[in-house]
């Protein structure tokens, strides 16, 4: 019996494929041109996902941002219309009854985009986002620190009255190589003395750059200064790992709801903000994005695999003859049909690397054209794929060169030598 992986066959091989190498070359290019789009596809889709998850770049993603509203029903005699607040014991009791929560942290705002001039130091005004937080609050939201320190605990039980303030604030309030730690801001005609600098890598709403225009001061002495008492204008709220936010929120609204006597069913007085419900649709985005790239691609390397397979099938009429003769000289319809499938897997695997290959250098030269003009807005970054992929596609061609083999190799065993003998 031949054996289909001597050398005597590969020989055979290459002289078939090369005696018409212009037809070889076009029916190879259907395969390299679908694994080039498969590839391409695959790396734009997740070049498009790493550009969106950017955004959430280093956040607590199983977090939820919770806020009092107006109530919307009557209930145990307090009118509809109510306004009401959250309140420190509010916190306390989400820790307590929820242990599934990691982090509770309660907040407060002063100022926002586009108010009134809020902090002045000497004769720079500017008008920030004032927050009063706990230390955790830097768990959940990270940032990097680039000068000095965050809020501490001391911070909290002290009622320091300390601030944190984004690089653009500094950048707004001091001049350019000025010190800054140490020296003081007034926000609402308070003062509050600069322990540190924070730069975030994650946008806000797409602007990087307000991102940078924050000042975060102590909880307790935020409440002293601008007299809030106990009350919480909102939450950041982080589920432990290994449970969903978007599961206990429920439960977090029931106690609310409880302690502030709002009817069981008002949805409407208390707003929320799901992110690891908005994270979650993203990925099942990108998930329905890759499967229609593999559709898409599959179904150009198919239009492909079936070029190789017609191809096949005139190679093996013009080799009727050649068939013949090795069958009356007692081949093997093993050997026949190995012979064809063999010819066809080697094209498309040859052709699908080249296309692999091609791919690989796109993307390079893609990628280092997003590294010379990078923009912390854009939603386009690293477009790549891994090597499951290519062992994904390599599968893929293995199998396409069997498929496209198979109905000619079937064809050439059927021949009968007196019948092929007779061919001219």
């Amino acid at each position: 019996m031949t054996n289909p992986f001597s050398k005597d066959s590969w020989s055979e091989i290459l002289e078939a494929l090369s005696s018409n190498w212009f037809r070889t070359l076009l029916t190879a290019f259907g395969v390299l041109w679908g694994i080039f789009i498969l590839v391409i596809l695959l790396a734009a889709g997740k070049g498009l996902e790493n550009g969106v998850k950017k955004g959430f770049s280093g956040m607590a993603t199983n977090s939820m941002f919770m806020w009092s509203q107006t109530a919307s029903k009557p209930y145990k005699g307090l009118p509809q219309g109510r306004r009401y607040n959250f309140k420190l014991d509010d916190v306390e009791a989400l820790k307590t009854q929820i242990p599934e929560l990691k982090y509770v942290s309660p907040r407060n705002q002063l100022g926002g985009f586009g108010g009134a001039n809020n902090v002045v130091r000497g004769i720079n005004t500017g008008a920030f986002n004032v927050y009063g937080d706990y230390p955790e609050f830097i768990l959940q939201q990270p940032m990097d620190i680039t000068s000095g320190r965050f809020i501490n605990y001391s911070d909290i039980e002290q009622k320091r009255k300390v601030a944190i303030i984004g690089e653009s604030v500094k950048n707004a309030l001091f001049e350019k190589g000025e010190d800054h730690i140490g020296e003081f801001i007034k926000i609402n005609e308070v003062n509050f003395m600069i322990v540190g600098t924070y730069r975030k890598t994650s946008n806000n709403n797409g602007d990087v750059e307000e991102a940078q225009k924050e000042i975060y001061v102590p909880f307790t002495a935020f409440s002293q200064a601008f007299n809030r008492a106990d009350n919480v204008g909102w939450m950041a709220i982080t589920a432990q790992d290994g449970a969903s936010i978007t599961q206990l929120k429920e439960q977090v609204f029931e106690i609310v709801k409880s302690k502030h006597t709002i009817h069981p069913e008002d949805d409407r007085a208390i707003g929320h903000f799901d992110l690891y419900e908005q994270f979650s649709k993203i990925n099942g985005l990108f998930i329905a994005l890759n499967a229609v790239a593999y559709f898409v691609g599959i179904l150009i390397l198919l239009s492909g695999v079936i070029g190789i397979s017609n191809i096949m099938l005139i190679v093996v009429k013009e080799r009727t003859k050649e068939i013949g003769i090795r069958r009356a000289l007692g081949a093997t319809p093993w050997s026949i049909r190995s012979q064809i499938i063999l010819e066809s897997v080697f094209l498309t695997i040859i052709s699908g690397m080249a296309g692999i290959v091609m791919a690989t250098g796109v993307l390079a030269l893609i990628n280092s054209l997003l590294e010379n003009n990078t923009s912390p807005d854009t939603m386009f970054a690293n477009p790549s794929v891994n090597l499951f992929v290519v062992g994904v596609a390599l599968a893929i061609l293995i199998i396409s060169g069997l498929l496209a083999g198979l109905i000619p190799a079937q064809n050439a065993i059927k021949v009968k030598p007196v019948d092929a003998l007779r061919t001219e």
